[in-house]
């Protein structure tokens, strides 16, 4: 007598496989906090006989032959790899893996596709915003040898096209938020991913403070009131280390009218998604003007 063998349906046997979506601006510390979590949890699992990999954006752009600079300009390369890094992703969601997703991932968007892949396979999946100020990013950029540094083109454009991650959109949630002086909050994060619990709210877990209410009038209006001291003040011959109301720092010298519109604007931009403290406002734009002057 033949016996016929019945498959167990896959959801009776499907092991999860987590997901952890690691995102940040340019030179936030995205790989240096994914490796930490690839160190930690390869000792934590390390009975269990769960591998623990590393998926690379940056990986995958050398790959497929382009240079950063180069790809981040063109959205056709950008789109043929993204689509790429998650055919790699679905497919090593069903394998014994703990997945580390090391990208910029700023387009909200796509951190929704893969969410929607996470949530097919029936996968816990949590995102860590690795945040800290633009400025910051932008000197850790000037520190790498040059050859891997993005251009000052680039770094704004991918600044200024960044979706910043939000506890409340379900797709970032639960969202992580780490500073560069921060230690990773692994038992949280391994508690959401195996346990299946949400850790307790504390600083890590919550959405950034609220900004004035009348914070864009505030920087529209500092930031103006400093183009105008700087362009008063070199029209009276002073171009160098130039005093600035409200700044603990001065302007190292002088820049072109032109260029010194176009970086407000681009500082303005950027503000918009920092929301820094109003009273940092002045100090931050010299800062950056200083940075950025040709």
């Amino acid at each position: 007598m033949r016996v016929r063998r019945f498959k167990l349906p896959r959801r009776l046997y499907y092991v999860e496989m987590p997901l952890i979506v690691v995102t940040g601006i340019p030179c936030s510390g995205k790989t240096t906090r994914s490796l930490e979590l690839k160190n930690h949890f390869e000792e934590k699992l390390k009975d269990s006989g769960q591998n623990v990999e590393i998926i690379s954006e940056s990986d995958a752009i050398i790959q497929a032959g382009h240079d950063k600079n180069v790809y981040f300009a063109d959205s056709k390369k950008e789109k043929a790899v993204r689509s790429s890094l998650k055919s790699d992703i679905q497919r090593k969601l069903d394998s014994n893996n703990l997945l580390i997703f090391d990208g910029s991932n700023y387009i909200k968007g796509y951190r929704y596709e893969i969410y929607c892949t996470t949530k097919l396979y029936k996968t816990p999946q949590c995102t860590l915003h690795c945040n800290l100020p633009i400025e910051q990013g932008w000197l850790w950029n000037n520190a790498r040898p040059e050859a891997d540094r993005y251009t000052g083109e680039i770094f704004d454009s991918l600044v200024s096209r960044y979706e910043v991650p939000q506890g409340s959109n379900r797709w970032d949630s639960p969202l992580f938020t780490v500073m560069p002086e921060d230690n990773l909050t692994f038992d949280e994060i391994y508690c959401y991913l195996y346990k299946g619990k949400l850790p307790k709210p504390n600083l890590s877990t919550q959405n950034p403070p609220l900004a004035s209410t009348n914070y864009l009038y505030e920087l529209d209006n500092i930031t103006k009131d400093i183009t105008n001291t700087i362009l008063s003040m070199q029209q009276q011959g002073v171009s160098y280390d130039v005093k600035i109301p409200g700044s603990s720092v001065n302007l190292e010298h002088a820049i072109t009218p032109s260029r010194l519109a176009m970086l407000r604007r681009q500082f303005i931009n950027f503000s918009k998604m920092q929301q820094n403290e109003i009273n940092q406002i002045a100090t931050l734009f010299v800062q950056y003007l200083n940075n950025n002057i040709q």
